[in-house]
């Protein structure tokens, strides 16, 4: 037995979990509570989110299509903060109401400058997903989509052009807080790899639903919800860049990139890191 404690304002909460060298899956040990990123450390960061009461909030938007649209408007090359900008600046413009918009308008609007702390910016691939959103936010005013399990709804989304496995989990996710289907974006996928979850001839791109198989009977034997886990691998994962990048095989790091002229470097000192999805802590 291995314990952490959560402290409070007036009292600490204990959190027991197996010793470090028992096995939760085959293979694969606890490991100790404190060592980033075994399975016990992201249970314990679970545990003490629910126990200080940081509940967190998925759900981006008020309806299904406001959903979708951020959803969409995020995700890979697209800095999180941008992503919410465009999908605010749509919002204030009706896009997503009951009468939705033709790709043209989208477009039209998606070009626009966004204003972004007291600067302006442009938001980079305007045509390819004025023509996602389009094609998603007309099919969902023609059909229902279904909201009995994550899994129904993210396998109907994935017949939308433009949306695949992950941003339909991501929205699925968020919408129905779904413990069902898993984002596998690249921080989920290299956690899982480090834990010893996520084996390296499975590809997400051609093994999706076996990785996310993989992933849920990971929570379930940590004994916390898929969607918890999801957020905070994700979070920690995202704020931790060097820590990874440390932990990474010379192969697996991102390339870095070539000295820039003095002149230039400066414009690049606000880069934001790109982000998959956003959860808040409450």
């Amino acid at each position: 037995m291995q314990t952490g404690a959560v402290f409070m304002d007036a009292t600490t909460v204990r959190v027991d979990l197996p010793s470090p060298l028992v096995e939760l899956l085959p293979g694969v040990k606890w490991g100790s509570i404190d060592a980033f990123p075994s399975p016990a450390y992201w249970a314990y960061q679970v545990f003490a989110k629910r126990i200080l009461g940081r509940t967190i909030n998925y759900k981006l938007g008020a309806t299904l299509r406001e959903e979708v649209g951020a959803c969409l408007l995020g995700g890979h090359g697209i800095p999180a903060a941008i992503g919410l900008a465009a999908y605010n600046h749509l919002r204030m413009l009706g896009a997503f109401d009951e009468t939705p918009p033709d790709e043209a308008t989208l477009y039209e609007w998606l070009s626009q400058p966004l204003h972004m702390d007291g600067r302006k910016v442009r938001y980079r691939f305007a045509r390819q997903k004025a023509r996602y959103l389009g094609a998603a936010l007309k099919r969902l005013s023609q059909e229902k989509a279904p909201d009995e399990t994550g899994r129904a709804l993210r396998d109907w989304l994935i017949d939308t052009p433009g949306i695949g496995y992950k941003t339909a989990s991501w929205i699925a996710r968020n919408w129905l807080r779904a413990d069902d289907v898993a984002i596998l974006d690249i921080h989920i996928l290299r956690a899982g790899q480090f834990a010893g979850v996520f084996p390296a001839n499975l590809k997400v791109e051609r093994h999706y639903c076996e990785l996310e198989a993989l992933f849920l009977e990971f929570s379930n034997k940590l004994g916390v919800r898929a969607s918890e886990l999801d957020a905070v691998i994700w979070l920690e994962m995202m704020s931790s860049p060097n820590t990874v990048r440390t932990m990474m095989k010379p192969s697996e790091a991102p390339p870095k990139h070539k000295r820039q002229p003095k002149r230039l470097r400066a414009r690049s000192n606000n880069s934001q890191t790109d982000a998959d999805q956003t959860a808040l802590f409450v």
